[in-house]
């Protein structure tokens, strides 16, 4: 019996050397199957070699594991400095989700809950006016607010914060300069709190400063710098030591270009691509500054998706990241801004939340229950908890570039298929 076998076994050996290894089984569990990554490095590729971007870079896990890594084109097109892991990058509003959670650090500690009143934790902004239109003499009419701007406003971009481009109040809030970089979190809130609001809280959702507000009120939650703070909970705990304001070496920095009307790809001026992150400036905001590299986000994403907690280091509990989320957006809420751009999505704590499946191609590629945020200058990173999934996308691009993460997210996913809601 036992030589039967051996023949058998030296058969079977003979016949794999002569018609080669058994076809590898397709893992249906799986997003990131083989035909996935053929997509993935062709369509990153084809970004480069169309001249559309100067460098990409693409991270994606999935069931904590690594499933795809590529890159290609420059960090620096002008040095023939190669896009690589280690390339740091301006995340910009990728910034926001990394406050929402050093926030939400002190919401599992029973410092606030969501619907306090921001004023209960900074009094500049108590009996907050609102704009309701202009006199003969184009004085603002004000009124007072309906109700008290909450920390839940702040979070889902509800507050009713002014920007520059108001009709009525624009000229006020451009001579405020609250975002100057020689302000402090605290100088920003008193400028911040004396301009009426543009809407009443809760009224429509208006992207912008609220997540710099969230920034400070950790300070005056904590009684620590806000920076310190990140470092202390977040970045340090995470190993994620390329997080920061201020790289060490500006020359690990990518290159920041736009694209001109004419379609081709220009340089931005280091001066100004390196403005904010050249030196440590006063104001540390919450809603965008901050420079990575690939591997450090990615250690972000994968502690959210793994519900709070990577390789024994607890961030979160899970039921707070659940909390994060979800929508918090009310379907009252019609006045959305680009918002629905990003898909069928509504807005958890310093996420967007998919609600509903793609509708059709055009649609971002994603899956209900997944939550992401992207940057100004292109980039992008997902969770989707469905799929055990994360992903990050690095680039240095204005204008802001929706087709590039359509591209990528249909490169992850696959061809368009139509789904019913809740799968």
């Amino acid at each position: 019996m036992f030589l039967l076998k051996r023949i058998l076994a030296l058969g079977i050996a003979a016949l794999v050397l002569a018609c080669g290894a058994p076809e590898k089984k397709v893992d249906d569990n799986h997003i990131i199957t083989d035909q996935a990554k053929a997509r993935l490095d062709s369509t990153l590729n084809a970004l480069v070699t169309s001249e559309r971007i100067a460098g990409i870079s693409a991270l994606i896990f999935e069931k904590n594991k690594e499933a795809y890594f590529h890159s290609v084109g420059n960090a620096d097109r002008e040095a023939n400095k190669p896009m690589d892991r280690n390339t740091r990058v301006r995340i910009y509003s990728m910034t926001k989700p990394i406050t929402g959670v050093a926030l939400m650090k002190l919401y599992e500690q029973g410092l606030f809950q969501l619907d306090d009143p921001i004023s209960k934790y900074a009094p500049e902004f108590t009996n907050m006016k609102v704009v309701t239109g202009a006199d003969a003499k184009g004085k603002p009419i004000l009124v007072a607010a309906n109700r008290p701007i909450t920390i839940r406003d702040l979070t889902r971009h509800t507050a009713g914060f002014a920007q520059a481009n108001h009709p009525v109040v624009g000229n006020l809030v451009r001579e405020a300069d609250v975002m100057n970089t020689n302000n402090t979190l605290a100088q920003m809130a008193v400028k911040l709190a004396a301009l009426p609001l543009a809407f009443h809280p809760g009224e429509e959702w208006s992207y912008g400063i609220c997540v710099d507000v969230q920034a400070y009120l950790v300070e005056r939650i904590s009684g620590k710098s806000f920076d310190e703070f990140v470092r202390e909970n977040i970045t340090g705990p995470l190993g994620m030591h390329s997080t920061k304001y201020v790289p060490e070496d500006l020359s690990l920095l990518a290159a920041m270009y736009r694209r001109t009307e004419a379609g081709a790809l220009e340089r931005i001026a280091d001066s100004i691509a390196n403005g904010f992150n050249k030196k440590e400036w006063p104001l540390k905001p919450g809603g965008y500054g901050l420079t990575s590299n690939i591997d450090d986000y990615m250690r972000f994403a994968r502690m959210l998706v793994n519900k709070g907690t990577l390789e024994g280091t607890t961030i979160l509990k899970p039921e707070t990241v659940e909390l994060m989320a979800t929508n918090h957006l009310a379907d009252s809420v019609t006045e959305r801004m680009w918002l629905p751009s990003k898909g069928q999505v509504g807005f958890g704590i310093d996420f967007a939340v998919r609600i509903k499946p793609p509708v059709d191609e055009k649609e971002h590629a994603g899956v209900v229950g997944e939550f992401f945020w992207d940057g100004a200058a292109s980039t992008l990173f997902w969770v989707d908890p469905k799929n055990e999934l994360t992903a990050v996308l690095f680039v240095q691009i204005f204008p802001f570039d929706n087709s590039v993460h359509n591209a990528f997210r249909r490169a992850v996913y696959g061809p368009f298929k139509p789904q019913q809601p809740g799968m």
